[in-house]
């Protein structure tokens, strides 16, 4: 006798199966196919190359580069700096020599600029090397492009509009274009942080010391250029910042729909003008009032 028990299907409601079975199957083919046609229309770039990799390698210098300023290795920091800003040429040289400019690598290259000088620039200013005022300025620029970038990254990302694709940067939304004034207010930073990092190393007690006092430099004159060369940088990072508010082709925004991307384009602008607005006006506060109190004191301290 056998065991085995096979569905017994009625006549009457094979006909109903047989259609669920066939929805079934149409809606599987539907899916597989809409999954693929999505695949297709959403372009995506190879990010893993080489040009990307050392500009991670310069974000993963940032915070060790601090590490070192704390203890005061002012060598080896600035040893690092240098790496950091070599690598900054050469990865943009290769990305242009091998065609390998990626959406994500200008992303990440100017973050990792922004990473190193965000950083060393809080360094700097804790242990009293950089004011207040300039480092308030610096860091409010920063804070505000970066609210901005947030905006232009929701508000021209292709639906759906999720917190995976956000941070995919593989999927182009839009695409920054440094400003001419913000290429040399970039370089004259790094020049400020790289002086401020080697100054303990020529000054009196450092291995250039002698050097500089057979030239008839001392100690004085270069803190005097330090402080006219920190007032170049005061400008140019405002003038830097004002630039993104009111130049409309520095920002590019992906998509087809003109009307859409002008609105858009006019609103981060507005963002940034608003919020480094404020960071100016509270720079400015700060030069006056406190940085001002503290030159006195120091000049007071020198005195007795």
């Amino acid at each position: 006798m056998s065991t085995n028990c096979q569905p017994v299907v009625e006549p009457e409601t094979e006909p109903i199966a047989n259609s669920i079975k066939n929805a079934r199957e149409s809606t599987k083919a539907v899916t597989a196919k809409v999954r693929s046609s999505l695949t297709s229309l959403t372009p995506r770039e190879n990010i893993y190359n080489l040009p990307n990799l050392l500009t991670v390698t310069r974000l993963v210098a940032a915070p060790v580069t601090a590490y070192l300023l704390l203890h005061d290795h002012y060598k080896w920091a600035l040893a690092l700096f240098a790496y950091a800003g070599i690598t900054d040429l050469v990865d943009g040289w290769l990305a242009r020599r091998w065609k390998l400019q990626t959406v994500a690598g200008s992303v990440m290259d100017p973050m990792a600029d922004k990473a190193l000088m965000i950083i060393l620039t809080v360094t700097l200013a804790v242990k009293g090397a950089l004011p207040l005022y300039l480092a308030t300025l610096i860091l409010g620029r920063d804070a505000s492009l970066a609210v901005a970038a947030i905006y232009y990254r929701y508000a021209s990302l292709p639906a759906p509009k999720t917190f995976a694709r956000y941070w995919d940067f593989s999927l182009p939304s839009a695409e920054v274009h440094p400003t001419t004034v913000s290429k040399y207010n970039t370089f004259l930073q790094l020049m400020l942080i790289g002086s401020t990092l080697a100054l303990p190393v020529v000054t009196v007690g450092g291995q250039g010391a002698a050097v500089l006092q057979s030239l008839g430099i001392g100690d004085l004159d270069l803190h005097q250029s330090m402080q006219y060369y920190q007032w170049l940088v005061a400008g140019t990072t405002a003038w830097s910042g004002l630039s993104y508010a009111f130049l409309k082709n520095a920002v590019t925004i992906m998509g087809t729909d003109e009307k859409l991307k002008a609105k858009q384009g006019a609103r981060g602008r507005a963002v940034i003008g608003v919020t480094f607005g404020s960071v100016v006006a509270a720079a400015t506060w700060i030069a006056i009032n406190v940085d001002e109190a503290v030159d006195v004191d120091a000049v007071e301290v020198e005195m007795k």
